[in-house]
């Protein structure tokens, strides 16, 4: 299990303002607004974005509570400086209930919003 994630930037106020907006509808706030900056959400600090050299090359997923939360985030992609990269669908191969949405933050790096409950 991950304790957190911590991602670099050169352009932290396009990532801040990007994370803000697509993180929202998994239930994410920004909570550190300090050199680096924290999100998390239900107690938990999870999730970093500090200054340096960003990595393309990374995928990872964000939980939401259900498959309207996860159209919302990927909704929120394109309007946020990212780019919408594969509409949410339903993706039985890894399991039937399996609903997931993928964009590109504004760094390039693959980002998921997936709901793993039926309906």
């Amino acid at each position: 299990m991950l304790d957190h994630l911590e991602i670099r930037t050169r352009r932290m106020d396009d990532c801040v303002g990007f994370y803000q907006a697509v993180l929202g509808p998994a239930g994410y706030r920004l909570i550190v607004d300090g050199p680096k900056k924290g999100f998390g959400s239900d107690g938990r600090l999870d999730f970093w974005i500090s200054e340096g050299e960003p990595s393309a090359d990374v995928h990872y997923a964000f939980v939401t509570s259900d498959r309207s939360a996860v159209d919302r985030a990927y909704g929120q992609a394109g309007a946020h400086g990212g780019a919408q990269e594969r509409s949410p669908a339903l993706l039985p191969q890894i399991h039937p209930h399996y609903y997931a949405g993928f964009a590109l933050d504004p760094d390039g790096r693959l980002i998921e919003f997936v709901s793993h409950v039926d309906g």
